[in-house]
């Protein structure tokens, strides 16, 4: 569609699958399921069976069986359940490939290329993933119950990949920090950019904005650019539906430890540097507010821990380095005078933990799988998590920083370095390892509630 709009629509909450607009309420427990369909009828059947339990974002605060749960397919998936050629190739063409085939440009390269990865993650067999997340164990099996019996006579369906993600009993990520703090602000969504006070009653936060276009992150809408986002045909199948990429990343927690050992002299400067590499302080509070020295009262308040900019408040960088792994996935005014709009890259992240923590202080690796389930939701793979992965989080230039990475999430291989201004003389870290190794990913297609049901109904 290349239909020009400008005004705001409403966005259709019910037909819309809720973790695609909704955070999770915390705490939370959770496993993803990848499921291959080897029979079309019976995968149908099984989409009809998921279906009365997927949590819409009109009923995020009230979802079927308490528990929350989404589903999304690939491009082969929605061969494997009988789609018609003719709607797959609407399809854009990144999705088409899957991640895996673009695995280099994304910076998948070394130990996170995709020979080295999971089985069956990057494989053609991944045809369904489902996530499900409950508030408690008892709820979460009870609905995982309500599965296995879905797929109790469905021999054409099998499950071939389980991943546990809960919560960690910090509430913070394996390296120790807040995450999901700085979320953009969607028009007609009302959820980034707001305090829930109860159901009916919200406030307005600062520091969330601009506020973006519906269209970047729901198919259908009107986006940044002026025009509709492009729907794959027909329109039933494409309409309130979003793209997802899906990765698990190992993180090297022994690793980042010891780094953080290395190059500092005291406990002290190790907090300040792991604060000056991903631009917040362990409890969320950002350096641009807090540059010094944590400040846990200002993380706990809403009103203030998202509340700030880079152009006016800290353009050099003195406070959080412009290589910061939060101002380099957000940089917010600090690229005004550029052609860059921020507004055209920004992400929808639902990012959560596996395996076991590693004991507190431990600075040997002790060989568990331990990492980060990273979802990456929008309209747009090329033009928002690639551009991501490519420009800010594994290039430089655009901050004048030349071929410097990520220090947190970008793909180094050892011989990197990590810039922290400073007067009279920048600090640079030298050797900066991979501390995050992708072990898996896939593009999926979350499809809004009527979609699902249109496939169900393809058989007839």
């Amino acid at each position: 569609m290349a239909e020009s709009t400008d005004q705001a629509q409403v966005l259709e909450l019910d037909d819309i699958q809720g973790t695609l607009l909704r955070q999770r309420p915390s705490p939370y427990t959770g496993v993803y399921f990848l499921l291959r369909v080897d029979d079309a009828a019976d995968g149908r059947r099984m989409l009809g069976r998921l279906l009365p339990h997927v949590a819409s974002a009109a009923r995020w605060w009230d979802p079927p069986s308490r528990a929350w749960l989404s589903v999304a397919l690939s491009h082969s998936g929605l061969r494997a359940v009988g789609v018609p050629q003719a709607s797959l190739d609407t399809f854009p063409e990144a999705f088409r490939e899957g991640m895996a085939a673009r695995a280099e440009r994304l910076g998948d390269t070394g130990e996170s290329s995709p020979e080295h990865w999971d089985a069956p993650l990057g494989s053609r067999d991944v045809h369904l993933a489902v996530s499900v997340f409950a508030p408690d164990a008892a709820t979460l099996e009870a609905l995982l119950e309500t599965g296995r019996t879905a797929l109790h006579d469905l021999p054409g369906v099998q499950m071939i990949h389980r991943l546990e993600a809960s919560q960690l009993p910090t509430r913070r990520t394996h390296l120790g920090f807040v995450d999901g703090i700085g979320e953009p602000d969607i028009e007609g969504a009302g959820v980034a950019g707001i305090l829930q006070a109860g159901r009916d009653h919200y406030g307005y936060l600062p520091g969330f904005g601009p506020t973006i276009k519906s269209g970047e992150f729901v198919l259908g809408y009107g986006n940044q650019l002026g025009r509709l986002t492009p729907v794959p045909q027909p329109d039933i199948l494409g309409r309130n539906g979003s793209y997802v990429a899906f990765r698990k990343l190992h993180l090297n927690v022994a690793g980042f430890r010891r780094y953080l050992k290395d190059n500092a002299a005291s406990p002290e400067e190790e907090e300040l540097l792991a604060a000056k590499m991903v631009g917040r302080w362990r409890s969320g509070a950002p350096l641009v507010l807090a540059p010094d020295q944590d400040d846990p009262d200002l993380a706990a308040d809403p009103t203030r821990a998202n509340d700030f900019t880079y152009r006016e408040q800290d353009p050099a960088g003195l406070r959080c380095p412009v290589g910061a792994h939060i101002r380099r996935m957000n940089p917010r005014d600090s690229l005004t005078d550029t052609i860059v709009d921020v507004r055209l890259h920004r992400a929808l992240r639902r990012g959560t933990t596996y395996g076991p923590m590693l004991p507190e202080g431990q600075l040997e690796d002790d060989g568990a799988e331990r990492g980060i389930v990273f979802i990456f939701m929008g309209a747009d793979l090329v033009r928002q998590f690639e551009f991501l992965k490519t420009q800010w989080a594994n290039d430089g230039d655009f901050v004048g920083l030349g071929t410097e990475k990520d220090p947190v999430i970008g793909n180094n291989d050892g011989t990197g370095t990590f810039t922290i201004p400073r007067h009279p003389v920048h600090r640079r870290l030298k050797q900066l390892p991979r501390f995050a190794t992708t072990k898996g990913g896939e593009y999926l297609f979350l499809p809004g509630i009527r979609a699902l049901t249109w496939i169900t109904h393809l058989d007839t």
